[in-house]
């Protein structure tokens, strides 16, 4: 025999367990303070510019060496 609903309630319970589940969850969360928000910003940041200036030499690298050897091939006129 079906369920009353088509199994709503069942689905139902379910999902106020989930609820109370994420919300013991969210209890457990050690929410960082602004100074280590500020320095690990700070991290960020600068392993950005370092990544950036890091692909920018080895693209001028690679671009250098492509351009010479299609210079010597003669595709580059």
């Amino acid at each position: 025999m079906t369920e009353f609903g088509g199994g709503l309630m069942g689905r139902w319970t379910e999902f106020t367990t989930f609820l109370r589940d994420v919300r013991a969850e969210m209890r457990k969360v050690v929410w960082p303070g602004w100074k280590e928000v500020r320095v690990t910003t700070g991290v960020v940041i600068v392993a950005t510019f370092l990544f950036a200036l890091f692909f920018f030499v080895v693209d001028f690298i690679f671009r250098a060496g492509v351009y010479g050897l299609l210079g010597k091939l003669g595709g580059l006129q």
